[in-house]
């Protein structure tokens, strides 16, 4: 469960009960499976993205962001 985007992953935590006692625990990443639109391909483009690198795409686009993460869209 890694975000292609930004390579956000899941983080180590501890779990505190009342009586203070930790067990550990797994905080994973907020993943969506969105469609977006790529305007170079004309075409939607399925990904699996954290919410952060939505965010990212809505502000750069996606092909300024699929860019810097050295993915190829034209696989998708």
């Amino acid at each position: 469960r890694i975000c292609p985007f930004t390579g956000k992953k899941a983080n180590r935590a501890n779990k505190v009960s009342f009586s203070n006692h930790k067990t550990k625990k797994l905080q994973f990443v907020n993943l969506q499976y969105k469609k977006v639109w790529w305007e170079a391909g004309k075409r939607f483009v399925k990904l699996r993205l954290s919410t952060k690198a939505l965010k990212t795409i809505e502000k750069n686009g996606i092909d300024a962001v699929a860019k810097k993460a050295g993915i190829d869209l034209r696989k998708k």
